[in-house]
């Protein structure tokens, strides 16, 4: 093993760590708080979750022992079980994240009717379309032996070296599937948040308009207390920006190299370096570690939830357990000294017979 080498597992290891922890989060938060489950957005962030989880312990360790050994990992079989898993869950996942942008869009644009246009039933017919829709993709691949060990990505996936007895069809495979997949999410997310950052700043423009007015009938207010309003109106536009630059932003960041790589492997004759096809498979790995804080984690209901079970479980701690007796000791104290000063000194609407 080279530094490259060393340096690209000790990533692959970390992402599979962050990963993993912070799935686990999520999929904790979705079973122990029932007003998550009962949102339709929680139907397709546990769907992604469940892709995110299974793609950490399927395809993400092979490709560890793959850089490691920098040989094929386990038999071919079995390399074909982890590479159909690889784009079946790839595929869902890019999808499911185009459900969760509609869904935000109607819940922007159409806040007063997004229970009648969304609801379990639409959101479990989304899941099932984005399922169909992975499975045919990786069922062919897999039935027509396209998938197996590559090494230019060190792990389990489609592989052209097994197709080219099929070049033509496997050159079409691959960009009707990046096509349909990657191309097909990328579009869904620009048009659906940017139609969301449009609604939003037009309420903030809004919001501005209000407080500047208040502003100007408040002649007497102190000059600190209009530059925080107008601090605060700064950074509500920068807020909704921020967000939409981070749900597209992530989604290009870490699957564009990797789709790039692919297409050009299809039509360059040239040899592609290893260490850059084992970096851009490190970028797409790095959106399973990512999605649990882009879509999930950095929300309020969710901080609120692990704020809630991290208290649960502080609370069982002995130290936690004696403070809270000592706390209600001072408590009982202070009844009884309050109970003692009522008795010598009773309130003034109590007549002392009473």
């Amino acid at each position: 093993m080279d530094a490259a080498d060393i340096a690209a597992s000790v990533l692959v290891l970390g992402i599979i760590v962050v990963s993993l922890l912070s799935n686990v989060v999520v999929l904790i938060c979705f079973l122990y708080n029932p007003e998550i489950r009962k949102q339709v957005p929680g139907l397709f962030i546990l769907n992604l979750t469940f892709c995110n989880l299974l793609l950490s312990v399927s395809n993400m360790p092979l490709t560890l022992v793959g850089l490691i050994t920098t040989g094929h990992p386990g038999g071919s079989g079995f390399c074909q079980i982890v590479g159909f898993l690889d784009t079946f869950l790839t595929t869902n996942s890019m999808l499911s994240m185009a459900a969760l942008s509609i869904d935000r869009w109607v819940a922007v644009v159409f806040p007063l009717s997004y229970h009648s246009r969304i609801r379990h039933r639409d959101a479990v017919i989304a899941l099932g379309y984005t399922w169909i829709h992975s499975l045919c993709f990786s069922t062919v691949a897999t039935c027509r032996s396209w998938v197996g060990y590559h090494h230019l990505y060190a792990s389990c996936t489609l592989c052209n070296v097994r197709a080219k007895g099929a070049g033509t069809q496997f050159m079409v495979f691959t960009v009707a599937l990046h096509s349909l997949t990657y191309l097909l999410t990328l579009i869904v997310l620009c048009v659906t948040y940017l139609k969301v950052l449009k609604v939003a700043r037009f309420h903030c423009k809004r919001i501005d308009v209000i407080t500047m007015q208040t502003l100007v009938l408040l002649v007497d207010i102190h000059p600190s207390v209009r530059q925080k309003c107008l601090d605060e109106q700064k950074r509500r536009r920068q807020r909704a920006t921020k967000k939409i630059s981070t749900f597209i932003g992530t989604f290009v960041v870490c699957f564009t190299p990797y789709v790039i790589t692919r297409i050009v492997e299809l039509f360059s004759a040239g040899p592609i370096s290893p260490h850059w096809g084992v970096l851009s498979k490190c970028l797409a790995y790095s959106k399973a570690a990512s999605d649990p804080f882009v879509y999930s984690l950095l929300r309020h209901q969710y901080r609120k939830t692990c704020s809630l079970l991290a208290n649960k479980v502080l609370k069982r701690s002995p130290l936690n357990s004696s403070s809270s007796l000592r706390t209600e000791n001072n408590a009982g104290r202070s009844d009884g000294n309050s109970n003692a000063t009522n008795s010598v000194h009773p309130p003034a609407n109590k007549p002392l017979g009473q």
